[in-house]
């Protein structure tokens, strides 16, 4: 990947879904000469990855939210799974500002400095999704959004549980 970032065929190198030592391994490689630029992983307040979160930024590296609207419609979610987007906290919050469920977790993120991915086809929601740089959530409603982490994967990998390298075994 280095060798493509010298010859200019790729502005920079990003990780995904590493957790803090598989980083911590990729910054202390010998002779590194391109650390990564992004780590894209999985984040929404049902799993806030706050630890996982600050470690990144304090080295440089952005963070990526997948799956920040915990995607309703995913094919393998099961009826018992909890729904952001229907959560009556999340939604009181949002009604405060005449906001969307989505666009409140579009600037939940945006106001931690992590990038967000919703995933969206719906031309009306797409639009709605970039409408959230004209509010801000208080302190109060960051902490009490934070405060929902359950540690609860959309999308736990589970064929790769058994895996040494699989990323959700550490801690953060």
């Amino acid at each position: 990947m280095e060798e493509l970032v010298d010859a200019g065929l790729v502005k920079a190198i990003g990780i995904s879904n590493f957790n803090r030592e598989q980083t911590e391994r990729i910054l202390n490689k010998p002779g590194l000469k391109h650390k990564p630029a992004n780590n894209q992983i999985e984040c929404h307040p049902y799993l806030t990855q706050e630890k996982l979160i600050k470690y990144c930024q304090s080295k440089g590296i952005a963070v990526t939210a997948y799956c920040p609207l915990g995607p309703p419609d995913r094919p393998w979610a099961k009826p018992e799974d909890p729904s952001l987007l229907d959560d009556p906290k999340i939604k009181e919050i949002a009604a405060k500002h005449n906001k969307t469920p989505a666009q409140l977790l579009l600037r939940f993120q945006i106001q931690r400095n992590v990038i967000a991915i919703p995933k969206s086809i719906t031309p009306q929601r797409i639009v709605e999704n970039l409408k959230v740089f004209d509010f801000e959530l208080t302190k109060k409603e960051m902490a009490t959004i934070l405060s929902f982490n359950r540690n609860w994967r959309i999308c736990a990998m589970s064929m790769c549980k058994t895996h040494k390298e699989y990323p959700s075994n550490a801690e953060y």
